[in-house]
């Protein structure tokens, strides 16, 4: 049969089945097997052979014993490494989760600010174009109130010339124009 602590450390003892069940049960089935005496309730037993089983058997129960605190020991180290891993990958899958929940309030209190930010600018961008709008209107207002005093000023002035025209007209007639008149030198 093989060790089973094979391979791990090499300080300590090597496991092996225990002998000391079976050299006890050995003892049990001399004694079990021991032929009885007559007229008696007591047995013959090789005391020689019965007392070098149990000598044998006590002799193997302190390495046996070595050896199962040996495993007890291993196997309390074991769960002692398994708990203390379970236990960082808790840790770890927390950190995670709180880095996780983190992101997603920084998110949405990212977006949250982003809404706002974009609702402010909409507000001042139809403030501005409300405001741009008042501008241009009054500008607009003004500049047709110069044109209409100007419009007022041009068909006035072109009244005043053609009364002053008509009337220049209907007081002296043209002069008719004779050949003599230098102006159709050029004919002759």
């Amino acid at each position: 049969m093989t060790d089973v602590g094979e391979g791990l450390d090499s300080g300590a003892p090597s496991y092996r089945s225990p002998q000391a069940e079976s050299l006890l049960r050995q003892a049990i089935e001399i004694v079990e097997q021991a032929r009885p005496m007559p007229l008696s309730a007591s047995s013959m037993i090789n005391k020689e052979e019965l007392l070098a089983v149990l000598t044998a058997a006590t002799q193997g129960l302190p390495e046996e014993l070595r050896s199962a605190r040996w495993l007890l020991k291993e196997r309390d180290d074991f769960l002692t490494r398994v708990q203390a891993e379970g236990d960082e990958l808790i840790a770890r899958a927390r950190t995670r989760a709180e880095q996780m929940m983190q992101r997603t309030e920084l998110v949405k209190a990212a977006e949250e600010r982003a809404r706002k930010v974009v609702s402010e600018a909409e507000e001042r961008a139809k403030n501005l174009r409300l405001d741009t709008e008042d501008w241009c209107d009054q500008k607009l207002g003004g500049m047709e109130v110069v044109l209409e005093r100007t419009m007022r000023t041009v068909v006035s002035g072109r009244a005043r010339l053609q009364g002053a025209a008509e009337e220049a007209d209907e007081a002296s007639e043209p002069a008719p124009l004779l050949p003599e008149d230098p102006v159709f030198d050029q004919d002759i």
